[in-house]
């Protein structure tokens, strides 16, 4: 009789909990209507520049200034992409800009990796004071070495080449350093200790180990180095005066005119010139929100 009714009392509590969780979840999930419904109106906000762009793109010059605006163009003008591309070089240029962008995202990373591992793993004097002075570095504003780099690079013969936007990318990026050593306060020790217990040693830790458990930093660094790299249009309109050299930010400067510029074919060929960045975070947004979201975890113990 007993254990009829401790049977009975185990079944009542697992009701009751279950009711409980039930309207727990369904209370989360009227936050979770108005989180979105939130986030909704927020998007739609963030893509109205893009959603613009597609429209001006597809119109004729005539139709961008059209008052009132029109969302939808009367004739699609499919013919802008091919016509604003042939404007400036496109093609060209954006083969350089990829060439460029890909060797600076290599460099920054592969050298990134190598200083945040010895910086938050290795053991050596000096270790806390060389850690400082990265976070210190990123105090200092990019203008400031701009003269004396300047002058530095037209001394080695470098002007007016890609080496100024190529070579200091393998110097490390002080910014990844510190994303790195970051996320690996997240990785325990213990699988270094056993590593070498194995016989491993520091590149192979660093590469078979923990290579692949720092993949969303790694992915992260990635995209972050490919768009300022794409992006960059200071040091390439100072180092670079060759047509032939000029990256794609340069030559998409060169679309506004003196007197008018023709913007439907400007936006057409800025839609192609985004295309790569959506690209890389469209298949890399997984690891990115992880990287994001370990590295903000480890900076709040």
């Amino acid at each position: 009789m007993t254990m009829i009714r401790h049977d009975a009392s185990v079944r009542t509590s697992a009701q009751q909990g279950a009711a409980s969780k039930k309207h727990r979840n369904a209370r989360l999930s009227g936050w979770d209507v108005v989180r979105y419904v939130i986030l909704s109106i927020g998007a739609v906000g963030m893509l109205f520049p893009l959603l613009w762009m597609v429209t001006i793109a597809l119109k004729s010059n005539n139709e961008v200034f059209a008052i009132p605006p029109e969302w939808i163009p009367k004739e699609m003008q499919w013919s802008n992409f091919v016509t604003g591309t042939r404007e400036i070089h496109f093609w060209r240029t954006f083969g350089n800009s990829l060439f460029i962008a890909v060797l600076c995202t290599a460099g920054q990373v592969i050298s990134s990796v190598l200083v945040g591992y010895g910086l938050g793993r290795l053991s050596f004097p000096g270790r806390k004071l060389w850690f400082s002075l990265f976070v210190g570095s990123l105090m200092l504003p990019g203008f400031v070495g701009m003269i004396p780099l300047y002058h530095l690079y037209t001394g080695l013969g470098w002007y007016d080449t890609w080496l100024p936007i190529i070579v200091p990318a393998f110097f490390g990026n002080a910014t990844f350093s510190f994303l790195f050593v970051q996320y690996l306060k997240t990785i325990s020790v213990s699988f270094d200790e056993a590593a070498k217990i194995d016989g491993a040693s520091d590149w192979t830790v660093l590469v078979r180990v923990l290579a692949p458990m720092t993949a969303p930093v790694i992915v992260t660094m990635v995209i972050f180095a490919f768009q300022g790299s794409w992006n960059q249009y200071l040091e390439p309109l100072i180092y670079i005066i060759s047509p032939e050299k000029w990256t794609l930010s340069l030559a998409m400067a060169s679309y506004k005119g003196t007197y008018s510029t023709a913007w439907n074919l400007f936006m057409a060929a800025d839609l192609i010139y985004i295309l790569p960045m959506l690209l890389l975070f469209f298949f890399g947004q997984k690891y990115f929100m992880q990287g994001l979201g370990s590295m903000n975890a480890s900076s709040l113990k």
